[in-house]
């Protein structure tokens, strides 16, 4: 039976309608547990935008569609909080930390965790993926079988430690940390939004696996405190963090910090890795079109940069696409710390606001033929990812999942090394979500066979039109330079979370501000940096950028 609300509605707004097929007393919590995803598709189909469910007796609404999304990201978080719906995380996180933080203590911890996933940092990343990629694939030999999600869960751990913690914590990993890793993650499933001290072995295993951790790192920490070394990592900016009290980190907090990194880089990649290859193989004239990409961008002795990987869109857009049909994450939630109403309806405090990334990636009318797998839906003219409240595989708003710009990084990393070295075919002919957890991978096992490949190499020569002469003169009366457009900038400054990535594109351009946020040195930027301004507004993470641009005719006039 749903909640009743303590106080009558307000004039010319509506409670939100209540999904049909409740139980007497527990609502509907047992549909919750076992097929959240089928709760809220019946939801969407039966309500629309809006739609009420009850779970365990507690009020939650189900929010539907862009204009809802922003409504509900955009929110401050004095009126829609995470933090008190992420406390799930708190078991993984550790008592204190992140969102079982105040918010001011939050913040701070936050800037303690954005070093990491920076753009000064990002740049340096792709040599050490690379490596790692390489590794891994070393004792393949010419052929053979995997287990795709094992593959993937294992070399992400090893990717992301090593970016994020550093090569002597990754020099130190066996495969005890890849095992408890993955205790953790299988620690965080629905049930833990009803109660996530539940006497359950996923709990179990899952307090086991961090107790175990934090003796791991504060092994590594004592070691380096008693020997006085350092190491150029995010382990050892977090030993040297302090609050604003000055007050160091604990071995736990320090922990509990590293986590909140691998999480917000990490799961995402490992999924994502899997399902882009399982999907790739299931459709190869796509798989086809990548590697003729990654074979012309690369040939056999390319390097892969960080400037190459952006450099791949059919590549990514399979990627995207994986993300569209698989977002890791199926439901985010925020919490009504105050009455809040969206679309005629009255949601009041203490409410439970779902949405949900897996429904809205099924809406046709914002991506056509949802459940097909057509990366073409990214490409112009098409880009059905221009509403950024449509496509919200990382979320939205500021907490936008900090590690996007790190995972599509990732994945692509490994994908270009894979698919230049391997063919792949999928053995396993019925692979399906798994929903065991909130991060949602492919169905184990799943297999893959490989065989290594004849690799093409990339055909690269002038044109000769393009090849300069010496008897070529100038043009004494050359014509006149075409009217260059203008361009105007502004920034969602709400939505920027101070990843760097459009000061690292164009620094004439752009600033970090004090508050740790992006401002503009300009608003109209000279011509000869509009490359680069769109750059970086494409690159960025948190799309906080907006550019107005017109022929140069329409601006001549200064009042305009």
């Amino acid at each position: 039976m749903l909640l009743r609300q303590a106080k009558p509605t307000p004039p010319g707004l509506t409670e939100a309608p209540l999904l049909s097929g409740g139980l007497p007393l527990v609502g509907h919590t047992v549909e919750f547990v076992r097929s959240t995803i089928g709760l809220l598709e019946r939801a969407h189909r039966e309500h629309g935008e809006v739609a009420a469910i009850d779970v365990a007796g507690r009020r939650m609404v189900a929010l539907f569609g862009p204009t809802a999304h922003e409504a509900v990201f955009r929110a401050k978080d004095a009126v829609l909080d995470p933090r008190e719906a992420y406390k799930i995380m708190t078991p993984v996180f550790g008592e204190g930390m992140v969102y079982d933080a105040p918010h001011d203590v939050m913040a701070e911890q936050f800037k303690m965790l954005l070093p990491a996933l920076k753009d000064a940092r990002m740049r340096t990343y792709g040599e050490t993926i690379l490596e790692e990629v390489q590794e891994s694939i070393a004792g393949w030999g010419d052929e053979g079988e995997l287990d795709v999600v094992d593959y993937c869960r294992v070399l992400t751990n090893f990717t992301s430690s090593h970016c994020l913690l550093g090569a002597e914590f990754r020099k130190g990993m066996t495969d005890e940390f890849a095992r408890i890793y993955h205790d953790l993650e299988r620690g965080v499933t629905p049930l833990a939004y009803i109660n996530a001290h539940l006497p359950i072995p996923a709990f179990r295993q899952r307090d086991r696996a961090r107790a175990r951790l934090v003796e791991l790192i504060g092994g590594i920490i004592d070691a380096r405190v008693a020997s006085g070394r350092t190491g150029e990592d995010f382990l050892q900016t977090l030993m040297e963090a302090r609050y604003s009290n000055g007050r160091a980190l604990t071995h736990d907090e320090i922990t509990g910090m590293l986590l909140a990194a691998m999480f917000a880089g990490h799961h995402t990649s490992s999924v994502t890795t899997a399902w882009t290859l399982v999907e790739l193989c299931r459709h190869p004239a796509y798989l086809r079109r990548v590697i003729e990409e990654l074979d012309g961008t690369y040939g056999e002795d390319g390097t892969t940069s960080y400037a190459t990987l952006r450099s791949i869109p059919v590549t990514e857009n399979a990627v995207k696409e994986a993300l569209r049909l698989y977002p890791p994450l199926f439901m985010l939630i925020r919490v009504a710390m105050q009455d809040f109403s969206y679309g005629g309806h009255h949601l009041p405090k203490g409410t439970w606001l779902l949405v949900s990334p897996t429904v809205a990636h099924r809406m046709p009318e914002h991506f056509a033929h949802p459940l097909a797998f057509d990366p073409d839906r990214f490409a112009p003219p098409r880009s059905e990812d221009a509403n950024a409240w449509a496509f919200i595989a990382f979320g939205g708003g500021r907490h936008k999942c900090m590690g996007n710009a790190f995972a599509l990084l990732q994945v692509k990393a490994i994908l270009a090394t894979l698919l230049r070295r391997y063919e792949l075919e999928l053995v396993t002919e019925d692979v399906r979500p798994d929903f065991h957890g909130l991060v949602i991978g492919p169905s184990e096992p799943c297999r893959l066979r490989y065989r290594r490949r004849a690799l093409a190499r990339a055909s690269v020569t002038v044109p000769q039109a393009l090849t300069p002469t010496p008897q070529t003169l100038p043009d004494p009366s050359p014509e006149p330079a075409a009217p260059q457009a203008s361009l105007r900038i502004t920034l969602d400054k709400d939505l920027c979370q101070g990843h760097a990535v459009c000061v690292g594109e164009a620094p004439e351009v752009f600033t970090l501000g004090d508050d740790g946020k992006v401002a503009l040195l300009t608003d109209r930027p000279d011509p000869q940096h509009h490359a680069a301004v769109r750059a970086a507004a494409r690159y960025c993470p948190q799309r906080t950028i907006v550019l107005h641009e017109a022929p140069a005719a329409a601006s001549a006039c200064p009042f305009h």
